[in-house]
């Protein structure tokens, strides 16, 4: 079991900010911005090279979540970064597909 199957089923305390039958969303234990949000689905997708055509809905659902997410905590117009790491390389520490919600300073590029 996932660190992030732990936080939704209250087995780890996290700042969780969303939560729906289909996804949780929380605030990163070490943010690397002033908003730092990883939102989760509740179904374990080890990362999106294993997305299936079913999780298409999810997959989407994420993305208007971060969308969401971004307006209530005040960086839709000042901008912010949606992140997602798939393997090792890319930066990956928990092998459960999540989205990363980043914002409130200004974010460089490429990233690294």
């Amino acid at each position: 079991m996932t660190i992030f199957e732990k936080i939704a089923k209250r087995e780890i305390p996290a700042k969780i900010i969303w939560e729906d039958d289909d996804a949780i969303a929380f605030h990163d234990v070490n943010p690397q911005a002033p908003v730092h949000v990883l939102i989760v689905p509740k179904k374990v997708i080890p990362r999106l090279s294993d997305a299936k055509e079913s999780d298409r809905a999810i997959l989407g659902k994420l993305l208007l979540v971060a969308r969401d997410l971004a307006k209530k905590l005040g960086v839709e117009q000042s901008g912010y970064r949606v992140v997602i790491n798939s393997g090792p390389n890319a930066g990956e520490s928990v092998p459960h597909l999540h989205v990363h919600l980043l914002g409130k300073r200004a974010l460089a590029w490429p990233p690294g």
